[in-house]
């Protein structure tokens, strides 16, 4: 009836597994086939976003199995479940992905959910497309309990007539395919090689951006987050994790000890030393808030700033992660940064050990060009830039990995909405120097804050990706490239100057000075403003409308409850 060890006195699932009141709850687990010894050892999450929806989810369950050796082999019962994920590249270029970022925040509320139900001591937990990650650290944070993120890998790069092809190639080859300049055949041998294993996007879009944030972090162990999915040295990673989250238990350390302000700053670092996904932008402040900590588009500004962009990295470079692993992973892009003054090295991580110590015996590789030492970057500042003026008061984010001219000017093409925009683009009805304007696609307004890769990828497949700007209150896909500014807010939907954009104004953009204008007097957006009435919604009910009741702005991360500043006592706590 009782463990009686001070071990389990101290946690949760004391509650639902110690003393004669809970006979009724031990004989759920009896008809699990637990053993008395299981059900009184620490109980372990293991939560994975396993599905068959896309090649970043397909081998979750597979690693998670790997996790659940681990805990048992280290004393500790592993419960495992699942959660959602709504992927990207599926979702892209039509109303699905509105359903992409809300879905971080029904990750987060499910695990969290299903962690407090069930009384669960610590969590592992597996993700590997672009908003589950995020979602998922975000419940640890939350949570609080001892915790371990595990990546689930990126996939493998594809061949396409004797060349490396990413899933980028296809998206951009559409445009190409819109202005014949890539046959039917071509198109279609293309779309069949792009994705040839298991995995999430190979390059540095937003899956292995917060993949890099995680071990950046803390919250990964060194070298996990770089392994490609079909290798079957993750399997080793996962039982390492699954063995190390019953160290945590037994000394403490949670999440909110590891993710302070220094150890967000170290992954703001890496986003740009790697010329990583905007969306980082969104998910660290949305991380931040999990802890109480204030850190917002702006804070994560500052940070891109001051640090190097160092990796060569697709979007904007050459190499895919699989590149990066071979050479050194992710520990060698930290131990440069640390080498040179852009990290903290003395914060906590999932090792038990400081960040400068998991890093002490990683050598530098001068054998490959994936990552120039930070004193010798390809820029010497990040790789992503936070933007500011009177277009965007609460701020706007561009990545300029990659680009040639950090200034762009011309005049408004405005569309509400991006299907708008897609279909001008793909009828060629736009001119070199024009700034296309996407408004309407925020996270209250879309509702959802949709991606807009299809339309960035059919510029790009044209030919003038670096020949026009686009902008949005939406977000833009990791695996997007050109002049393209993300964030901008207030959103149109409340009321922000986006929203008052005529064709024609002049707007000009500089991510070297770090402001995005248009060329209107204060007195002329008063004006626009008492007379504008934002688009309707959308959404009118179920999950979306209730989504764009609770969103906040892109600014401190589009999250929707009061975070841990309101909390009185904290789930690892009860």
């Amino acid at each position: 009836m009782d463990s009686r060890t001070d071990l389990k006195s101290r946690l949760p699932s004391r509650h639902v597994t110690e003393g004669p009141e809970r006979a009724p709850h031990r004989s759920y687990y009896y008809a699990m086939g637990l053993t008395r010894q299981q059900i009184h050892q620490p109980f372990v999450g293991v939560a994975s976003c396993w599905n068959e929806a896309a090649p970043c989810n397909i081998a979750l369950m597979r690693q998670a199995q790997a996790v659940k050796k681990g805990v048992a082999a280290a004393g500790g019962t592993p419960r495992e479940f699942c959660t959602i994920t709504v992927t990207d590249g599926i979702a892209m270029g039509h109303e699905g992905m509105r359903s992409s970022l809300p879905s971080r925040e029904v990750i987060a509320d499910s695990v969290e959910l299903t962690m407090r139900g069930h009384g669960y001591d610590a969590l592992v937990g597996i993700a590997g497309c672009d908003k589950s990650l995020p979602g998922m650290m975000m419940a640890m944070c939350r949570l609080n309990v001892p915790s371990i993120f595990i990546y689930g890998g990126s996939i493998l790069p594809g061949t396409f007539k004797g060349r490396p092809v990413t899933i980028q190639d296809v998206f951009e080859a559409v445009g190409r395919h819109s202005v014949g300049d890539l046959s039917d055949a071509d198109l279609d041998e293309l779309e069949q090689v792009a994705c040839p294993s298991a995995g999430a996007c190979g390059a540095q879009f937003t899956a292995n951006t917060m993949a890099t944030v995680s071990e950046a972090i803390g919250l990964a162990l060194p070298y996990s987050a770089g392994a490609p999915a079909p290798y079957e040295i993750r399997d080793r990673f996962c039982a390492t994790a699954g063995e190390q989250v019953m160290a945590l238990i037994r000394s403490g350390l949670r999440p909110r000890d590891i993710v302070t302000r220094q150890a967000l700053e170290n992954a703001a670092a890496a986003v740009a030393a790697t010329g990583g996904s905007t969306n980082a932008a969104l998910h660290l402040p949305a991380i931040a808030h999990e802890c109480g900590i204030a850190f917002d588009l702006f804070d994560v500004s500052d940070v891109f700033k001051r640090t190097p962009y160092i990796a060569d990295l697709k979007p904007g470079g050459r190499y895919v992660a699989k590149d990066l692993f071979e050479v050194g992973g992710i520990p060698l892009i930290l131990k440069t940064l640390l080498d040179h003054g852009f990290l903290h090295g003395d914060c906590m991580t999932v090792t038990g050990r400081t960040m400068a110590q998991n890093l002490a015996g990683v050598s530098w590789n001068k054998d490959q060009d994936v990552v120039l030492p930070a004193n010798r970057p390809l820029l010497p500042t990040g790789g992503v830039v936070g933007l500011k003026g009177n277009l965007a008061p609460e701020g706007a984010i561009v990545k300029i990995a990659g680009l040639e001219s950090l200034t762009f000017t011309g005049p408004a093409r405005c569309f509400d909405g991006e299907e708008a925009c897609f279909e001008a683009v793909q009828k060629r009805r736009y001119k070199e120097g024009d700034v296309l304007v996407i408004r309407h696609e925020g996270p209250q307004g879309g509702p959802g804050m949709r991606e807009m890769l299809a339309t960035t990828a059919a510029l790009y497949g044209q030919g003038t990706g670096g020949k026009v700007a686009l902008i949005t209150d939406g977000r833009f896909s990791g695996a997007t490239r050109g002049f393209c500014v993300g964030h901008v807010g207030p959103e149109a939907a409340a009321g922000g100057p986006i929203g008052l954009l005529r064709d024609g104004d002049i707007i000009a953009i500089d991510a070297e000075a770090g402001t995005l204008d248009v060329k209107l007097s204060k007195a002329e957006l008063d004006a626009r403003r008492a007379a504008f009435k934002p688009k309707r919604a959308t959404a009118t009910s179920g999950y979306l409308w209730k989504y764009a009741q609770q969103v906040g702005p892109a600014r401190t991360g589009a999250v929707t409850h009061p975070g841990a500043v309101a909390e009185k006592k904290c789930y690892a706590d009860v």
